[in-house]
């Protein structure tokens, strides 16, 4: 790989870490494992092709185009939780998987099983993975920033808001919450 080629892979990187928290590459091959999947069955449930899959995993694209896709993502991460946490057996997250793998992705903030806890009510985590997703479909996390930016001086509130669940990490997010709860 030559030196353009680096630095683009290292870029559509940096743009992942951004827009889904880390990049792709890492986020899928902890899916592949946590779920017991290889490539070819985690772009199956997904609904990408392997190629594109791979593409996404070695940063030669940036972005998952497909907002349902996106939310496949999250809804296998979710389960991921689940079956490490072993509230779901391996038998039941197969089924999961399958379902997910039917879902045409709809409203982007949904209430299924999925994206619950035990006592029945959202996870923090879920939640504010749904405020993100929403928010970078339909801005880059430089436009949310810039847009934070411009609100800041009349909007303070809404400006952290837009900086930490629009343009940063999702454990940022969830800390960030949990600490104005108090």
């Amino acid at each position: 790989m030559d030196a353009a080629q680096q630095e683009a892979t290292a870029r559509a990187r940096e743009l992942q870490r951004n827009w889904y928290g880390e990049p792709l590459g890492a986020l899928f091959r902890r899916l592949i494992d946590d779920l017991g999947l290889n490539q070819a069955r985690l772009a199956g449930v997904l609904g990408l092709s392997a190629p594109m899959l791979s593409q996404l995993m070695s940063g030669q694209r940036a972005k998952i185009g497909n907002p349902a896709v996106v939310q496949r993502v999250q809804l296998l991460q979710d389960l991921a939780g689940q079956v490490a946490d072993g509230s779901v057996s391996a038998a039941e997250a197969t089924e999961r998987m399958e379902e997910i793998k039917k879902s045409q992705g709809g409203s982007v903030l949904s209430n299924t099983t999925q994206t619950t806890s035990s006592s029945g009510a959202p996870t923090v985590k879920r939640v504010v993975r749904e405020i993100q997703s929403l928010l970078r479909s339909v801005a880059a996390a430089g436009d949310i920033i810039e847009a934070a930016d411009t609100l800041a001086p009349t909007h303070p509130e809404l400006a952290e808001f837009l900086r930490v669940y629009g343009a940063g990490r999702t454990s940022d997010a969830v800390s960030h919450y949990q600490s104005h709860q108090s």
